[in-house]
C-alpha cells in the first residue's frame, strides 16, 4: 500500500522491544517512515504512539506528553534493575509488617515535583555510553537526576485484595500512576521499596495512556496482522486532519492557505514570540505548524504538512 500519513496507536506486547513493533508495523503497512514518541522497556505493555509518514515531523509535540501506568510492585528484596528481570540485591526482607497505612504514606510523600535518579540499566547516556551496557559491565556511574512530576498515586484493589501476602514472605500490591514524561516507574518502585525498608521492584507496567491517546483506541499486534492480511492495515490510523496537537489555531483563508503551500509567512498579529501554533485550513485540516516570529505579526512555517 502507498505511505499513509497519521498516528497509529499500538497496544505494545510484553517481551518484545518498542523497536521489534516498530518493524513490525513496517511490515503490516508496507512503509518505511515510521517513527515513535517515547519507547517502553520489554517488559512494559501498552500505548506507544507511533508517526507515519509526514507524521513524523511531528514527533517533538508528543515526547514530552504526560503518561499514565498502571503498575504491579512487589515489597521483600531491591534488584539491580529495579524490575522483576534484575538480579536480587538482598535475601527476602518478611514486608508483612508492612501496614497498608505505611504505603499510604509513602505514596502521599512521593507526589509532586521531584528530582529522580535514573536506573543504571536505563538508555540515558553517559559520556556518550548507555547506562545499561556500562550496567552489564558491572560498572556504576554517578548519574545526573532529573526532574519529573509525579501528580497521583493511587492503590488499586485487585481480588479484594489491597496487598497481597505471598508465602515467601514478599507482599504484591498494584498503583496507578501519573506523572511527568520522563519518570522511571522503576526507580519509583525501587524508591518505594527503600522507604519501607523492606526493598521492593516492579513486577508488571501497563501504560494506560499518553496524553490524550487511551490504551482503549490502541491496536494490538495480532490485529494489525489480521487487518494486513484483509487488506484492512490502514484501519485505526489516526489522519493528520484529527491529530490531536494542544496548540493555538488559526484558521486561514483561502489565499493564505495558497500562500503556506509556497512555505511563505502569515501575516498575523496573534500569539507570543516563538510559540507554535496550528495552522489549518477553512475545513479545519492541519496544513502545518507555524511560529510566531520574534519581530511579531508574522507566524513562520515551521512544519509543512500540505
Amino acid at each position: 500500500m502507498a505511505d499513509v500519513d497519521g498516528l497509529l496507536i499500538i497496544d505494545k506486547p510484553e517481551g518484545i522491544t518498542s523497536h521489534d513493533v516498530i518493524d513490525g508495523v513496517r511490515r503490516a503497512l508496507k512503509m518505511k517512515r515510521i517513527g515513535h514518541t517515547g519507547t517502553l522497556d520489554p517488559l512494559a505493555t501498552g500505548v506507544l504512539v507511533l508517526c507515519l509518514g509526514r507524521a513524523t515531523r511531528l514527533q517533538r509535540f508528543f515526547t514530552g506528553c504526560d503518561k499514565e501506568y498502571r503498575a504491579r510492585i512487589r515489597l521483600g528484596f531491591a534488584t539491580d534493575t529495579y524490575d522483576r528481570t534484575g538480579k536480587p540485591q538482598s535475601p527476602i526482607i518478611a514486608s508483612y509488617e508492612v501496614m497498608i497505612q505505611q504505603v499510604q504514606q509513602v505514596l502521599e510523600n512521593l507526589q509532586g515535583a521531584q528530582e529522580q535518579l535514573p536506573p543504571m540499566f536505563s538508555a540515558k547516556k553517559q559520556a556518550g555510553t548507555r547506562l545499561y551496557k556500562l550496567a552489564r559491565r558491572g560498572e556504576e556511574v554517578p548519574r545526573q537526576p532529573a526532574r519529573v512530576s509525579i501528580y497521583a498515586l493511587k492503590l488499586l484493589p485487585e481480588d479484594g485484595e489491597v496487598l497481597h501476602r505471598n508465602p515467601d514472605g514478599t507482599s504484591d500490591f498494584s498503583l496507578l500512576v501519573r506523572c511527568s514524561a520522563g519518570t522511571y516507574v522503576r526507580s519509583l518502585a525501587h524508591e518505594i521499596g527503600q522507604r519501607l525498608s523492606c526493598g521492593g521492584h516492579l513486577l508488571a507496567l501497563r501504560r494506560t495512556a499518553v496524553g490524550d491517546f487511551r490504551i482503549e483506541q490502541a491496536t494490538a499486534l495480532e490485529e494489525l496482522e489480521r487487518r494486513d492480511q484483509a487488506g484492512e492495515a490502514s484501519a485505526g490510523i489516526i489522519p493528520l486532519a484529527q491529530i490531536p496537537l494542544n496548540l493555538p489555531t488559526i484558521t486561514l483563508s483561502p489565499a493564505e492557505a495558497e500562500k503556506l503551500r509556497h512555505g511563505q509567512a502569515v501575516k498575523r498579529n496573534q500569539g507570543i514570540a516563538g510559540t507554535y501554533c496550528k495552522l489549518v485550513d477553512a475545513h479545519g485540516h492541519l496544513m502545518a505548524v507555524g511560529e510566531m516570529a520574534p519581530s511579531g505579526g508574522v507566524i513562520q512555517p515551521r512544519i509543512v504538512l500540505c
